[in-house]
């Protein structure tokens, strides 16, 4: 009986939606082959949709010779518009030759794709196909919403379990693992994976070839001087002693970072995962700044933790990070958009104009809970740059900016009655349920203030504050309602925070756009 197979540049295990509405699901070789003629991926799971950029952005690096180290800036953006005027998409025999001379079979026993086979010898009990699998309840945790038990695991099938492969590797948890035996070492850890609890930007383009184009992280002069290899790419086997190789560009700036070794155990035809080991594949991780993430940047800070990403929020709207992504920034700001973001100004006016950015978030807990993950989709954006259009750009950041301020008033308002209410001499330390319903019904509201006011420029600071304002004094109005019947002090006390709401603040005021 020949061994359980499942190429995965030739299996359909990646979904994708064409440029005619048709949806499909394709190899990795299958998705570069017909990058130009599909729309966007179509994968059911953000966070593995995040990871399957940028990987094929990396094999898109490798086939167009993108990721030449000896190219300058300047000669990098010239080949990579060149590039994106082919009506043709990749080079087919480019694309060929690249899955040519790698293994991508999930099962292979020698070198399983993005998997260490080592871990059959090396580790003492398996995971659990329930462990691999993200949401499903496993171990002693209760199963509340789904009927998988560790006593009974259900298979998933294998283009499920690739995906679910993948978001271990970027966003895997830290804490106890199956226990791994290496050189007398005796690993029972792992740290969190590179991208855990990140909040993902990635241009969108009109096609997915365009997508990749504009994702390829243009080259720097401070990348070590060494080979540059993706995982499927390496000579050999990690050490996990070693600790991680260091990292470079392209390759394992976007692909090479993950601090988790896994092994999938697949059923005898190879359709389906059954088992699994999930251990450490090192005993640390390298900081990078990753081109896809808005990073916070404290300079105070030692270089190795200076850069810290922004987190997945599912709470936070994205048009509250809009205008991270829209200005440019320089060395002494606090916020830094993706890196990614840098070079489009270096695509052609057709593509960099119709530029949409898709968002993949997962909400995390730093260590071990996962809460949601989620999607959402930019408008085109170009026309808002700060290259493009700064007085646009400075407009977009000040309304975000008001809503902000005003929201933070709307959460201390509430604080100050409900000391008045309770008669504490401080607030206590979690808000009545009132005060948190007043917040989560602010920001909807001024989501729609804040595209108002983009659609209708000319409004100075006051105005643009009153805007937010009067939204932040409806909802608590609506909120507390039920208050004011119960509650003798009430009266006064919603009184005193809508003035406060009304109040415009001190600072300089800034000139009418």
């Amino acid at each position: 009986m020949s061994a359980p197979r499942y190429l995965t540049d030739h299996e359909p295990c990646i979904p994708v939606v064409f440029c005619d509405g048709r949806q499909e699901s394709l190899g990795w070789r299958g998705l570069l082959l017909r990058a130009h003629e599909i729309e966007d991926l179509a994968l059911p799971l953000p966070p593995a949709a995040s990871a399957v950029l940028r990987l094929l952005t990396a094999m898109a690096a490798r086939i167009t010779g993108l990721d030449d180290p000896e190219m300058s800036v300047g000669e990098w953006a010239a080949r990579r518009r060149q590039l994106l005027e082919r009506p043709g998409g990749f080079d087919a025999g480019a694309v060929e030759a690249y899955f040519a001379r790698y293994t991508w079979d999930l099962f292979d026993p020698v070198r399983p794709f993005l998997q260490d086979p080592r871990l059959a010898v090396q580790c003492e009990r398996r995971a659990g196909v329930n462990k691999l699998v993200f949401g499903r309840p496993e171990g002693n945790n209760l199963a509340w919403l789904s009927p998988h038990t560790d006593t009974d695991p259900r298979p998933v099938p294998s283009d499920q379990a690739l995906w679910h492969l993948l978001i271990h590797h970027f966003y895997g948890a830290s804490g106890l693992c199956s226990a791994r035996t290496v050189g007398g070492r005796r690993l029972t850890k792992t740290v969190a994976g590179p991208l855990r609890s990140a909040l993902s930007f990635h241009p969108l383009g009109r096609t997915l070839f365009e997508t990749l184009l504009a994702g390829v992280p243009k080259p720097a002069d401070d990348w070590p001087e060494q080979a540059d290899h993706c995982p499927w790419e390496e000579p050999s086997l990690p050490d996990p002693l070693a600790g991680p190789a260091a990292v470079t560009w392209p390759g394992r700036l976007l692909t090479g970072r993950s601090v988790h070794a896994l092994l999938l155990l697949p059923s005898a035809d190879g359709r389906q995962v059954t088992d699994a080991f999930v251990s450490a594949a090192a005993v640390t991780k390298l900081p990078a700044v990753d081109p896809f993430l808005i990073h916070h940047v404290d300079t105070g800070k030692p270089a190795s933790r200076r850069h810290r990403p922004r987190r997945a929020d599912a709470d936070r709207a994205l048009w509250r990070d809009l205008d991270a992504l829209l200005l440019a920034g320089d060395e002494t700001a606090a916020v830094r958009r993706p890196e990614a973001f840098a070079a489009l100004n270096d695509l052609p006016g057709e593509v960099r104009g119709g530029l949409r950015v898709r968002v993949h978030g997962f909400d995390q807990e730093g260590r071990t809970a996962n809460r949601t993950w989620y999607t959402a989709l930019t408008p085109p954006i170009w026309p808002w740059m700060q290259e493009h259009d700064p007085d646009s750009a400075e407009r977009v950041a000040a309304c975000r900016i008001a809503a902000e301020e005003v929201g933070a008033l709307l959460q201390q308002v509430c604080r100050q009655a409900v000391r008045a209410l309770a008669g504490a001499a401080r607030p206590p330390r979690r808000l009545p349920s009132w005060a948190t319903r007043a917040s989560a019904a602010y920001w909807p509201r001024a989501e729609r203030v804040f595209w108002r006011l983009l659609e209708q420029p000319g409004h100075g600071e006051e105005e643009v504050r009153a805007a937010f304002a009067v939204e932040a004094v409806a909802v608590l109005r609506e909120v507390t309602r039920p208050l004011l019947a119960r509650h003798f002090a009430a009266g006064p006390a919603l009184a005193r925070a809508v003035a406060q709401l009304h109040r415009p603040p001190s600072p300089a005021r800034r000139p009418a756009w």
